[in-house]
């Protein structure tokens, strides 16, 4: 009875109020009529907090969300299934499922009555233009008499679970370098040429046999090399983000490091695809191989939460690519960049593999001034020229680029690169 008291709503205190103001009235007057009101408006209140505040309803709750990982601007439906598992009716039940606010407000619905054993579903949609993994619940039923004079909370604990991932765009297909064999013509012409018991190279690793070692490779990289163990038409490939706070510009989901995440997504998907054993790295720690299980699921995940990180350096960026880096297809998707910062990527041509690199020029997505957009284009240009001498394959990205548009310049070749070298020079010769 006391919880039925505390959870009097404010009809049902003002029908005590009123009450009460009713008989202190009668008092006064001497109206007897007027008491008989004041014990009608006591006693329904009373009677609504004894009603809901002896229920004692056994309810089974299930929800389930369809589907459960759904791209950025996508809706998923949220299915909660109530059961009553008591033998008596229930009384109205309002739900009202817990939503962050990403996700909107907070869904309520009204059941009239659940009957013995009886089991009833509802239904609502969610949202969410932010990537990221969101609680869906926990459910608080809410227990209420016919006329809403008390109403009692009661919540379940179990709560699920909304991934929402990058929006991941289809990329035409291209052929592209570093494949050890692809597939197809690639393959047949690799297996041709090289045999089925030749090996590419990598780093000498701790643990080694020296038997191993590929002095030709060796002298002309300068490092220690062995052959691989893999057979040469296994292609493989590792996308990297660059998470560098200061290499991004722009907020919200038009951000341009918003534009990295995606394309990062649609780049991973479509490789594995196409049949490459993928590895993805970010600059805020995280190392997945995709070939390990999980698919494009794992990737997607864990490109839904990624940010941008303070304190990560391009140093740190590359010796994480180098600790498993075995060659193959290394693309990038890179924010703004300054000289320095382009020559310590050049380490990552150290095994032989091959770099494309995806440079966001961020600068693009703030309205600048004339002469401080023009300091930014030098530098975006110097950067762009320091990969180009390294060996990368440089693809400039301008706000409102859309990536399948610049996606088949990863397979153009090296004339391609002498083209664009000597634009870079061009335009490094005019700013000075």
């Amino acid at each position: 009875m006391r919880e039925g008291l505390r959870g009097l709503t404010t009809r049902g205190r003002s029908f005590v109020a009123a009450a009460v103001a009713a008989a202190v009235s009668a008092g006064i007057l001497g109206e007897k009529d007027l008491l008989r009101v004041a014990v009608l408006l006591a006693v329904l209140p009373l009677l609504a907090a004894a009603y809901v505040g002896r229920s004692r309803y056994k309810l089974a709750c299930n929800r389930s969300l369809d589907p459960h990982r759904a791209p950025v601007g996508a809706s998923s439906r949220v299915v909660l299934r109530l059961q009553n598992m008591s033998r008596l009716p229930t009384g109205t039940l309002l739900l009202e499922d817990r939503l962050p606010y990403a996700l909107g407000s907070r869904p309520r619905v009204v059941l009239e009555r659940l009957g013995a054993h009886q089991a009833s579903s509802v239904a609502y949609t969610v949202r969410a233009d932010v990537r990221g993994r969101y609680e869906v619940g926990p459910l608080v039923v809410r227990l209420t008499d016919p006329f809403g004079l008390c109403e009692l909370s009661r919540a379940f604990p179990s709560v699920d679970h909304l991934t929402v991932i990058p929006q991941v765009t289809p990329l035409p297909s291209v052929r592209l370098p570093g494949e050890y064999a692809g597939s197809g013509d690639s393959r047949a012409r690799s297996v041709a040429v090289h045999g089925e018991d030749d090996a590419a190279t990598r780093e000498y690793r701790v643990g080694d046999d020296l038997r191993r070692v590929h002095w030709k490779s060796t002298a002309r990289t300068g490092e220690l090399m062995v052959r691989r163990e893999e057979q040469p038409w296994e292609s493989r490939a590792t996308v990297v983000l660059d998470t560098r706070a200061y290499g991004h510009r722009g907020d919200g989901p038009t951000a341009s490091f918003e534009w990295a995440v995606s394309a990062t997504a649609s780049i991973a998907v479509h490789l594995r695809q196409a049949g490459y054993k993928l590895r993805l790295v970010t600059g805020a720690g995280a190392d997945v191989d995709a070939s390990e299980g999980g698919g494009d699921g794992l990737l997607l995940d864990q490109l839904a939460e990624v940010r941008l990180d303070q304190r990560t350096e391009v140093t740190e960026l590359v010796q994480r690519v180098r600790q498993r880096s075995d060659g193959g297809l290394i693309i990038g998707v890179l924010g703004a960049l300054s000289t320095a910062e382009a020559e310590v990527l050049s380490g990552l041509r150290a095994n032989g593999a091959t770099c494309v690199a995806f440079l966001v020029n961020s600068s693009t997505w703030l309205n600048l001034p004339e002469k401080a957009r023009a300091e930014a284009e030098q530098a975006h240009a110097a950067a762009a020229l320091s990969l180009v001498r390294s060996g990368w394959r440089v693809i400039g990205v301008d706000h409102g680029t859309r990536l399948p548009a610049i996606w088949p310049q990863a397979g153009r070749g090296s004339q391609g690169f002498a083209v664009r070298a000597a634009l870079a020079e061009t335009v490094a010769g005019g700013v000075r």
